[in-house]
């Protein structure tokens, strides 16, 4: 009797056990999305994206406001493209906003900030399909470290 009770026990422990690490696992997947689910496509050409991957977020201001889609080379010069996913409640950003590829904390994910530009008469606002002109590539750790040690030779 002892025994199928300790059985049960560890069976229940498993049972947990199994349940937190599929949450777990989803929080880390960034499974969760915000939003209802309609979504319209912007492109951005980066010289290097570092770390970044498709479902990465988008943010202003911490607020994510959509999702990277997908990354890809552009045919022409080879540069990476980025196809930025955006939430439609955020369809009000003029053509004069930037993006650049930030890094959450010292070594954390990356994710795509975006800055939303100035408006005045003749700017337009971004639309389905759009290019953002104003962009920032990632900084690459190993860049800097080794931009540092090399000058540090050299003096």
């Amino acid at each position: 009797m002892a025994s199928r009770k300790i059985e049960l026990m560890v069976g229940l422990f498993v049972v947990i056990a199994f349940a937190a690490t599929m949450m777990l696992a989803m929080k880390v997947a960034n499974q969760g999305m915000s939003g209802n689910g309609d979504t319209y496509q912007l492109l951005a050409k980066f010289d290097n994206i570092g770390g970044l991957k498709p479902r990465s977020a988008v943010k202003v201001g911490g607020v994510t406001i959509g999702r990277v889609e997908k990354i890809f080379l552009d045919p022409d010069d080879y540069t990476p493209v980025v196809e930025l996913a955006i939430f439609k409640e955020y369809n009000e950003f003029p053509e004069t906003s930037s993006v650049s590829i930030l890094t959450s904390g010292l070594l954390g994910e990356q994710y795509i900030g975006f800055q939303p530009g100035f408006t005045f008469d003749g700017i337009e606002m971004l639309k389905e399909g759009d290019y953002i002109e104003d962009t920032k590539s990632a900084l690459v750790l190993e860049d800097l470290i080794g931009q540092f040690l090399f000058s540090r030779d050299n003096d």
